[in-house]
């Protein structure tokens, strides 16, 4: 009998967590260009951000297997997702550069503890039938990241100085999460005797980590300077370009809800294989556009493409972990944490001496690197799924 997906309350509120989180990440990453022009720096100082995101990601990963084993995944989700709260509100509330790297910094820790026990929660609740929940319930999550794209480019048009306003919207979500939809009984979570998951990992998870690094920067990379392309190829105001990223996160939502059913014939690995082939695709038609429809057209694909990679890779993680869901993503966590540490910093120091347009094209690299480690290591996962 095969295994079935149900959208329970508990499917609902963890979606929705994501939802929250990628809020976040929808407004920050293309607002890069509206606060660089606040705050009078240049790419490679607005970068920072993205360098602070990826420190943040990577301490959180290593703290995630002692979180997970003192406080439980789901309990963790929760002080994460107020960790987050807080730093949101210093990147509102706090003009200097300094201080809305730090806000980055405070967000990212939150934003990466409420992921990584998103994953972890996910795949245990579901078993064998946890890709296809994981990739629905990161679709929720894109709608997030739509929203708080809009939010803060419709404000960004109307009131160009109050732009920062739009990312206190999630906060009144956040709440209604944490006091509604909690479940009260978690908090009494028993840590394990055994302490921690710990030991070392095999040499194939630790080459899908460099392939799971490709794939997130290349992600990064994207979400947090393809606005800039896109007004240097088309000479679209920031916030028209700003919007235009919309595109980048309604591809993603698409493809996270809808693209686990389209490829359901398909292995894990071979699905993930497809998506990373799309988006190269996607790509290769955003670099060569100076047309504003065509570009906007192109992130979509790119979205589309990009939109589970992250679930499809952390899953092939798991895989390779031998059991220790829990010590595999916070390693992933770190790969994520460098990836969106360096990549946006890289591709803003590069863009500052080549130009965006040149420095764009270490974005195809990573995608090449991301499809050959798929092709070469193998997760040989099964999915088991009835609609």
């Amino acid at each position: 009998m095969p295994h079935v997906v149900k959208r329970d309350s508990y499917f609902w509120t963890i979606a929705l967590q994501t939802f929250a989180v990628n809020f976040f990440l929808g407004s920050f990453g293309p607002s890069q260009p509206l606060l660089r022009a606040d705050q009078h720096t240049s790419l490679t100082i607005a970068g920072l951000h993205g360098t602070a995101m990826g420190i943040a990601s990577i301490c959180a990963g290593l703290l995630n297997p002692h979180l997970a084993h003192r406080f439980g995944r789901d309990n963790t989700a929760w002080i994460g997702l107020g960790i987050f709260s807080i730093g949101i509100l210093i990147i509102v509330f706090s003009p200097p550069v300094q201080i809305t790297i730090l806000g980055a910094l405070i967000a990212g820790f939150g934003t990466s503890t409420v992921i990584n026990n998103f994953v972890t929660s996910i795949n245990n609740h579901y078993g064998k039938s946890a890709p296809f929940a994981v990739m629905q319930a990161n679709g929720i999550g894109s709608v997030g990241y739509v929203f708080g794209t809009i939010t803060v480019g419709t404000i960004a048009n109307i009131y160009r100085n109050h732009w920062r306003v739009g990312l206190l919207v999630i906060l009144p979500i956040v709440a209604y999460l944490y006091f509604v939809r909690r479940d009260k009984s978690l908090q009494n979570h028993v840590p394990s005797d055994h302490g921690p998951q710990k030991g070392k990992l095999s040499i194939k998870y630790w080459i899908a980590w460099f392939g799971f690094v490709a794939v997130i920067s290349s992600e990064f990379a994207t979400s947090f300077w393809a606005a800039a392309l896109v007004r240097d190829r088309t000479n679209a105001s920031p916030a028209i370009s700003t919007l235009a990223i919309v595109a980048l996160g309604s591809g993603m939502g698409i493809g996270r809800w809808f693209g686990a059913q389209a490829l359901r014939g398909f292995e894990p690995d071979t699905q993930l294989k497809i998506f990373i082939a799309t988006q190269f695709g996607g790509f290769g038609i955003l670099w060569f556009s100076h047309n504003l429809t065509l570009s906007i057209a192109a992130i979509l694909i790119v979205g589309l493409g990009i939109s589970s990679q992250f679930a499809l890779s952390s899953i092939r993680l798991i895989g390779l972990s031998d059991g220790r869901p829990d010590l595999a993503i916070g390693k992933s966590s770190m790969a994520a944490g460098l990836a969106i540490g360096g990549a946006p910093f890289a591709l803003g120091l590069l863009g500052d001496h080549l130009g965006i347009s040149r420095a764009y094209l270490m974005v195809p690299v990573l995608i090449i690197i991301a499809f050959l480690i798929v092709q070469f290591i193998p997760s040989h996962l099964e999915q088991d799924i009835e609609l």
